[in-house]
């Protein structure tokens, strides 16, 4: 009878929390949390219009906290819930929760057991700023059937690396591990990074399965081709890069939401140097890294555009979801934009370099004790061409001044001499660190004035930039 009565209230007790968590938006796992630390600070009960807490405990599963330190132009990308699986490329998920981070995401993670042979619990969960999840029967978690709210808690789920094992478990409907019962549980959209040997990746199997998960709806990014971490391995199978990946989810989350204010609109943009051979061997060129320019064309095709990236030497990875065309030389890069041509905007953030050897030599240079006599002669000035034409001319023409000294002025003058609408100035400065660096401050100058942003990243100024040149388009295309 008293084990009886017990059973009574224990199931009161837990109707009781249920409907008390229901009234304050809170699950049943963080109001007992609530009622706990209350007791502690010897405080009273809290009313049902209380907001609920928003840190998440590191013994259970609360609601995700709000986005934290997003910029202005920051896209809206809220809850991740990443899954890692078991693969050498597992050591890439540490960073792609860094990347994920920083463009004001909050993420959770789970690990499959494989995955734990590669990447530590600890590791994962100490970046996302929460525990990791590794168990589909933890009792911590499971009390208030935490799977199904991991599985509904989240804006996107990413899978990376994706295994051949996952794939196959997912495709076939299977969930018998906290990974896959999750996939199942949800309406989320899914992203997969698939990571493999080559010859598993292109089994009949796989492909097969890649095949009824594309059917499905699971977005799949990647993979690469290169060299595998087996030695002599070769070929298609290498996880995507950290950076495509959030590049990925970023147009999945936008196009979910219906936030791609440049959809229809097409737009032409130019990154990185250009190089003017003088020789076989040498050639002439600026310290341009392109990182900027591919900022602005991962950002406009985020935003909906149709995008069309020029792009000359560089060494960073080009952006998901753009057309590429690759050039050396700066006639190259002039003959490129002309074929891009009509186009709604176009933004020139290459560092084209202003003359080429007239002759270059058909032989390496050799020393003579004295310089070698190079003719040099101007090359095509592309953004005052653009700017200045007649007919298909883009409704918006943007350049850009790396400046020493003076900025304002020297930008303010090109702004007049090249005839385009706007002009996006900075100081590149060795001091600065902007050439090559990640981070940049920069100044927009337009016929009403200048306007100073603020120093951050690369990725927000093009977020920034790409949110103006949307707003400009809009309202003519209203006028």
């Amino acid at each position: 009878m008293a084990s009886l009565t017990v059973r009574k209230l224990d199931e009161a007790l837990k109707k009781r929390l249920r409907l008390l968590a229901a009234r304050n938006g809170r699950s049943v796992e963080e109001e007992i949390r609530q009622i706990l630390g209350r007791a502690a600070r010897g405080e009273q009960g809290e009313s049902a219009g209380t907001a609920p807490v928003r840190q998440a405990s590191a013994r259970g599963i609360g609601p995700l906290p709000a986005r934290h330190g997003a910029d202005e132009a920051a896209p809206d990308i809220k809850r991740i819930l990443l899954i890692i699986g078991g693969g050498i490329a597992a050591y890439k998920s540490l960073d792609l929760i860094r990347r994920l981070k920083e463009r004001g995401a909050t993420v959770r993670c789970i690990l499959t057991k494989a995955a734990q042979e590669f990447v530590t619990p600890l590791s994962a969960g100490a970046l996302c700023g929460e525990r990791a999840f590794t168990d589909l029967f933890d009792p911590l978690s499971e009390f208030d059937v935490g799977h199904i709210r991991l599985a509904r808690e989240a804006d996107l789920i990413v899978v990376a690396p994706a295994t051949a094992d996952l794939m196959a478990k997912l495709a076939g409907g299977h969930a018998d591990d906290l990974a896959t019962a999750v996939l199942l549980a949800t309406a989320t959209p899914i992203l997969l990074a698939p990571a493999m040997n080559p010859r598993m990746w292109e089994h009949p199997a796989t492909q097969r399965n890649l095949a009824q998960l594309s059917a499905d709806g699971v977005v799949i990014v990647g993979p690469g081709e290169g060299e595998m971490a087996e030695i002599g391995e070769a070929g298609v199978g290498r996880m995507a890069e950290p950076l495509e990946i959030v590049a990925t989810a970023e147009l999945l989350l936008r196009k979910a939401a219906g936030d791609q204010p440049l959809t229809g609109k097409r737009v032409v943009v130019t990154s990185g140097p250009t190089h003017e051979p003088i020789d076989p061997v040498r050639y002439i060129a600026n310290r341009s890294s392109g990182k900027q320019g591919h900022a602005i064309a991962a950002a406009a095709a985020a935003a909906g555009a149709e995008v069309i990236l020029i792009r000359g030497p560089v060494n960073i990875p080009d952006p998901v979801g753009v057309s590429v065309v690759k050039v050396e030389t700066a006639r190259e890069m002039f003959e490129q934009v002309e074929r891009a041509m009509p186009a709604d905007c176009a933004v020139f953030a290459a560092a084209v370099a202003d003359w080429r050897v007239s002759a270059p030599g058909p032989e390496k240079l050799k020393k003579t004790g004295r310089g070698p006599a190079l003719n040099l002669v101007e090359n095509t000035d592309i953004l005052a061409t653009i700017a200045q034409r007649k007919a298909k001319r883009p409704a918006l023409v943007i350049g850009f001044a790396a400046e020493t000294e003076k900025v304002f002025a020297n930008a303010k003058d090109k702004l007049r001499r090249k005839g385009c609408d706007w002009i996006v100035a900075n100081d590149v400065s060795p001091e600065t660190g902007v050439m090559g660096g990640d981070r940049n401050r920069v100044h927009l100058v337009t016929t009403e004035g200048v306007e100073s942003w603020p120093a951050q990243t690369k990725d927000a100024v093009a977020r920034a930039l790409v949110k103006r040149i949307a707003a400009a388009l809009n309202k003519e295309a209203n006028s």
